[in-house]
């Protein structure tokens, strides 16, 4: 079986050497040249599958410190080269339809990071986040916080919540994993559960446990 590759030639300062050499490697690239031009920077050329620069341009900037210079060209198809290390944390899914609120995000961020705003609408089996676990979590992000005779200020709310990664549709199809998939529409780009019901996710998901130990 054969896939399409790259010609990826990379200039970046000579402490980002290793974290570069690094992040290819993850990627399944294999260097093919280095230059040391003496100036500081370095030049490496690497030739690595296609999908293995599937959301690397964040990364490598990233890595880089927004230094890094990266261009890519066909470099043809060649053998397979293998997974590719997929992320370890599981996804945060909202478990019902709804608006997000500030309160339900704010008593939920300390064991994660969200890709949705406060007052976005969600719906069930939309991944809204990132665990800071390997496993997937449901969990009410609409909840909303019960009146009392107490007042807050909302300004106070909003400032002490973490701002959201918005994922751009490439680093959303790096984030996805095999059982899920990217919804682009004309005003959002989603990441979703194939299987939207969480009860119907969870049989399967015993199923294939099963399956698999019997195997």
């Amino acid at each position: 079986m054969h896939e399409p590759y790259e010609h990826l030639t990379v200039d970046v300062p000579e402490e980002h050497l290793g974290a570069v050499t690094q992040l290819m490697a993850n990627r399944r690239g294999r260097m093919d040249n280095m230059i040391n031009h003496g100036t500081g920077w370095i030049r490496m050329e690497f030739i690595v599958p296609s999908r293995g620069l599937i959301g690397f341009r964040t990364e490598f900037l990233s890595i880089t410190r927004g230094t890094g210079i990266a261009n890519a060209i066909s470099h043809g198809y060649d053998e397979w080269a293998g997974s590719i290390v997929a992320r370890q944390n599981g996804s945060i899914v909202a478990d019902r339809a709804g608006v997000a609120t500030p309160f339900a995000m704010i008593a939920l961020q300390e064991r994660m990071s969200f890709f949705v705003r406060p007052t976005e609408e969600v719906y069930e089996g939309m991944v809204v986040g990132e665990n800071s676990r390997a496993d997937d979590m449901d969990v009410n992000i609409t909840k909303e916080k019960k009146l009392t005779n107490m007042r807050s200020s909302t300004a106070d709310t909003f400032e002490s919540m973490t701002p959201p990664r918005i994922l751009s549709l490439e680093e959303s199809l790096e984030f996805a994993r095999e059982d899920e998939c990217v919804e682009v529409t004309p005003d959002a780009v989603r990441i979703r559960k194939v299987i939207l019901d969480q009860t119907v996710r969870g049989r399967e998901a015993s199923r294939l446990k099963r399956q698999d130990a019997n195997a």
